[in-house]
């Protein structure tokens, strides 16, 4: 294989490993998604039955650490391409509101492919753990895991629930302060990087560790609002779309246009947004955990 690569023409060579490099993720980047599993297994946060769901369902490598396979699903979109249309949701242009009937659909209109609906799949598979089953599984609970660990965090990104027409903030040039970037990759990484660089020694454990200080503590009377989930529901992702388009309107969009450069006050007033879909999406996922295994 190594010699009939070495043969191939330069142009196309080319084509090949360009073809090979990943695409730009919709939601958080690693380290987000990473943060959201860390405070979802945090100090008790799930119950005994759903730790245990959990540990018996990672692969054995990844041990007790749901954590580590918090971006597998973004990692497996060249493997899974049916997968891409479900890390997001596009809302009408300048509306700010989501409706999971006119929203939730991918690009050729077939209703139910967006974050929502995945969420939703995902959970009822999951709902079939520790029954009756034939010899052959229904279902690979495992990937029904891990899809939704990393979709509950993606859900909370508040561009992952943006405009149609800029792919939610994928089409809007910026500046990160004298980096070239889109929009939505700021809300994707930039902010948290730059906040792990200044506050927090460029590492990962320490913002956490302040997260989860947060959760008992500054918000801990909000933290019973964010596990409800009504009508019964064992997972609420409407709501949490809809909390993320109306900060997209507020916070994301708000004063930004092509070519801006966005530096200390987009930074500084940003920064406590993110802080706390981060947290909320920690807090809800180990919720949606909880009902599905308890």
């Amino acid at each position: 294989m190594m010699a009939a690569t070495a043969t191939l023409p330069p142009l196309l060579l080319l084509v090949l490993l360009l073809a090979a490099v990943p695409a730009p993720s919709h939601g958080w980047g690693v380290d987000g998604h990473l943060m959201v599993c860390q405070i979802a297994q945090a100090r008790g946060r799930l119950s005994g039955a759903a730790a245990a769901a959990v540990k018996d369902l990672l692969p054995s490598y990844a041990g007790n650490n749901l954590s580590s396979l918090c971006s597998w699903a973004d990692d497996v979109k060249f493997r899974y391409p049916w997968s891409s249309p479900l890390h997001y949701i596009d809302t009408p242009d300048g509306l700010c509101s989501y409706t999971y009937d006119r929203d939730c659909k991918d690009e050729d209109g077939v209703k139910g492919r967006c974050v929502a609906g995945a969420i939703n799949n995902y959970t009822s598979q999951l709902l079939t753990y520790g029954r009756p089953s034939s010899s052959v599984p229904e279902y690979n609970l495992t990937q029904a895991l891990l899809f939704l660990s990393h979709f509950v965090g993606d859900i909370h990104q508040p561009l992952h629930v943006g405009f149609t027409s800029d792919r939610g903030g994928n089409t809007i040039d910026v500046h990160w302060y004298t980096r070239k970037t889109v929009l939505h990759h700021v809300w994707d990484a930039s902010i948290i990087q730059t906040a792990e660089d200044d506050f927090y020694g460029d590492g990962v454990a320490d913002f956490i560790d302040t997260l989860t200080k947060n959760i008992t503590g500054v918000w801990s009377e909000q933290v019973p609002s964010w596990e409800e989930c009504g009508k019964n529901q064992t997972a609420c992702p409407d709501i949490y779309a809809s909390e993320s388009i109306t900060a997209a309107c507020d916070w994301a969009y708000k004063g930004v246009d092509e070519d801006s450069t966005l530096q200390d006050a987009y930074f500084s007033s940003r920064l406590p947004v993110v802080n706390l879909r981060l947290a909320q999406g920690g807090v809800r996922l180990a919720a949606t955990l909880n009902r599905i295994f308890g």
